[in-house]
């Protein structure tokens, strides 16, 4: 027997891996293009899985290192199910990226709109802690691991018209500062992205000036840099984050004043 055939070839480590929500568009789609261009294996998500496998076909991203699951994050049993499925099949994943979510106005006079903002925060909220909740205690156990809340700089002050919107992005920077704090002693990062205006089809809706507007690939590239260096709170493109900064001090009177007069965000029947 050779001393080749004889010896124990170690196998080699497989390549990390990446679980995304709200991967069937925009954000979640460029995200998943760019962790793909580094290496990495995807557990995408979304509610329209057939769709979502039909544009990874289109990618020629492989079956063998891409996953694609169905499920809505508003349906707390069907996303905690795919994240258990997705360590049965893939593993533990090293970077959870919380992504799905929804922007659209409310007009809080209308009756109707209490349920448009019931559906914001069970999407941008309950779906986040529903995301992370598999992959917690047993990132902790393994002491590492990534998880990453996507907020927006529309959480930093309330915008006319943008009140549900604006109240769920606050709550995933809260959300995950306090999530940060817990899962520092076990070795596992919390890294919150708060991106400016990127041009996705949800933005595309607008009816406003969006300043410092970027592509979801140049916003993913940054992402990706700022989630790599484990960075816990970023806003994207830099420049907004001066301008998130500016308006954590502006006082209420002169922060009123410049927001009179603006268009309201879209509701959902307009």
């Amino acid at each position: 027997m050779s001393e080749v055939s004889s010896a124990v070839i170690a196998r080699a480590p497989e390549a990390p891996l990446a679980f995304i929500t709200g991967a069937s568009s925009g954000i979640g789609q460029a995200l998943a293009l760019r962790y793909h261009r580094a290496g990495w294996r995807l557990a995408l998500v979304a509610r329209r899985a057939a769709e979502l496998q039909q544009w990874a076909d289109a990618q020629g991203l492989p079956r063998e290192r891409v996953a694609v699951y169905g499920a809505d994050v508003r349906d707390v049993a069907a996303i905690t199910a795919t994240g258990r499925a997705c360590i049965a099949a893939q593993g533990l994943p090293d970077v959870v990226i919380a992504n799905a979510g929804i922007s659209v106005g409310i007009d809080t006079a209308d009756a109707a709109d209490l349920e448009v903002l019931r559906s914001i925060y069970e999407t941008n909220n309950i779906g986040m802690a529903a995301t992370f909740q598999p992959f917690v205690a047993a990132m902790c156990a393994r002491g590492h691991g990534t998880l990453v809340g996507v907020a927006s700089v529309a959480g930093i002050r309330g915008l006319p018209g943008h009140g549900g919107y604006c109240a769920s992005k606050a709550a995933v920077i809260s959300y995950c500062e306090s999530l940060r704090g817990e899962c520092r002693p076990h070795g596992v990062k919390v890294v919150t992205i708060a991106p400016g205006y990127v041009d996705t089809p949800l933005t595309q809706k607008n009816r406003y000036s969006m300043p410092f507007l970027m592509s979801a690939e140049a916003f993913a590239d940054r992402a990706f840099a700022a989630i790599s260096a484990g960075v816990t709170f970023r806003v994207i493109p830099w420049q907004m984050g001066v301008v998130a900064r500016l308006l954590r001090v502006l006082p209420d009177a002169l922060f009123d004043r410049l927001l009179a007069g603006r268009p309201r965000k879209h509701r959902q029947s307009t």
